[in-house]
């Protein structure tokens, strides 16, 4: 790899805490507050603080056991599990992540929309306006021209982008910690206030459960210095990089989260219009607050596209060079960009703004497909590091991280329910195809083992219940 592709530690974690900190940390406080009180509040960031640690430190790890991996979640898992699941792994990834940087561009004209849009005249609405569509699409493009120029001149934007979106979470957290109130903090300690009529249930561990997925939401990108290892100055990087950006991150959500129920009783941060901190900073100190958090909520999201479209761009290469994806996404052009990688995911992200404005979806929706793309990626992770920890008899440490970091994973699998679950397999069914199509142009054929073959049957199998869950989705 030349000088002209690499990057330093300081990039490195940049990128990993831009991919994290994107629009979700800005609604955090709504979120959270939505689902959980203080208590579960705490029980659910200490079960995620570890989780996530354990998480990234099975990147570590793996970048020093398998420094000849470049890749990260693809390459570790057909490593660790073979070809065929290597792919869902690639295809379930880069699906979060494309459909992830649409969700950021429509949060981002929401934004703008704050600013612009009146009662009677509605330009950017949710982002998904014809207005929204086209000045989305500007982006796109203008990212396309800058990543196309090289990885490490995109990588120097991050960095100084990532600086200008981190300085107003600092601030945030200074305030709250001046005006946090005790009193305030415990008022629904319980969480007693969420019980409806329609949803009686507000256990503990429900409320637990229902944190999960917000928080998994929001860590999405801690794998950022794996995917892009091979770009990295040095290895070591790629492990200091990512513990050094997740615990930054994890304490500055933390802290945002848990300070912010101390300022507002938590049923006033739930019926909060997001971004939420926005909101909260406004009551502090006065609306210029909100006029802050918004505009830097517009430079966030769009700093994060640019890490999340390197990391999009990554993987279809990388998978391309071992039959997993066509062979014309593995050409790199003079800057050392595979540009029809790049072209691939580009579409797909026009394609998908042309849907949003079509059908008018919202963030929301866009968020919940990503999240349910990235369950069994993560969870692979862990289980590769275990089973290499084992298979090659190394250090007990390393046997730790990948119990701790599959245990995570597998439990946010079962938080997020059969809904979730069902909509990844409508996801993962078409890669197959995708698959299939890969293998024959590069070998001619396509082999799959006794696993690989239970692995298909078990999504033909859950493809009869996730077709009735979708087509009853559209009936409501």
């Amino acid at each position: 790899m030349s000088q002209k592709s690499q990057i330093g530690l300081v990039a490195l974690t940049a990128l990993v805490i831009s991919s994290m900190i994107g629009s979700g940390i800005f609604s955090l406080p709504q979120n959270m507050a939505a689902v959980a009180g203080s208590q579960a509040l705490l029980l659910g960031w200490l079960i995620t603080g570890v989780g996530i640690i354990f998480l990234g430190l099975s990147f570590s790890a793996l970048s020093k056991l398998k420094p000849e991996l470049d890749g990260g979640i693809y390459t570790y898992a057909r490593d660790g599990f073979g070809d065929l699941m290597g792919f869902f792994s690639a295809w379930g990834y880069w699906l979060c992540t494309t459909v992830g940087i649409v969700g950021y561009l429509v949060v981002a004209f929401e934004a703008v929309g704050g600013f612009v849009d009146t009662p009677d005249s509605v330009i950017f609405g949710k982002g998904n306006t014809f207005a929204a569509f086209v000045g989305e699409s500007v982006i796109v493009w203008l990212i396309y021209w800058l990543v196309v120029r090289g990885i490490k001149e995109a990588a120097g934007v991050n960095l100084i982008a990532t600086a200008v979106k981190v300085f107003p979470l600092i601030l945030f957290i200074g305030m709250a910690a001046y005006f946090f109130q005790t009193e305030v903090f415990m008022s629904d300690w319980t969480g007693a206030s969420l019980a409806t009529p329609e949803n009686p249930d507000v256990s503990l561990m429900t409320q637990v459960k229902n944190t999960m997925l917000i928080t998994l939401w929001v860590f999405t990108g801690i794998e950022g210095a794996a995917v892009l290892s091979k770009h990295a100055r040095s290895r070591a990087d790629v492990g200091r990089a990512t513990i050094i950006g997740v615990s930054l991150t994890l304490a500055m959500y933390v802290a945002i989260t848990v300070l912010a129920q101390g300022i507002l009783p938590r049923v006033d941060i739930a019926a909060m219009a997001n971004p939420s901190m926005a909101g909260v900073l406004a009551h502090m100190v006065g609306p210029w607050g909100k006029v802050l958090i918004s505009f830097c909520l517009i430079v966030s999201v769009l700093s994060s596209y640019l890490s999340w479209t390197l990391y999009a761009t990554e993987i279809p290469h990388m998978g391309a060079r071992n039959g997993a994806f066509p062979k014309s996404f593995i050409p790199l052009n003079k800057n050392e960009v595979p540009q029809g990688s790049l072209m691939f995911t580009t579409l797909t992200v026009q394609l998908c703004l042309l849907l949003v404005w079509l059908k008018g979806e919202d963030y929301s929706a866009l968020l919940m497909v990503s999240t349910s793309m990235i369950l069994i990626p993560y969870l692979l992770i862990g289980a590769y590091l275990l089973k290499l920890s084992l298979t090659q008899k190394a250090a007990a440490k390393y046997r730790l991280i990948g119990a701790a970091a599959t245990l995570y994973a597998a439990w946010i699998v079962y938080a997020a329910g059969t809904e979730y679950l069902l909509l990844s397999v409508l996801l993962y069914l078409p890669g197959v195809l995708l698959f299939l199509y890969s293998q024959k142009k590069h070998y001619g054929s396509c082999q799959f083992n006794r696993m690989e073959k239970a692995v298909l049957v078990l999504l033909l199998i859950l493809a009869v219940p996730a077709v009735q869950q979708f087509v009853a989705s559209l009936q409501v």
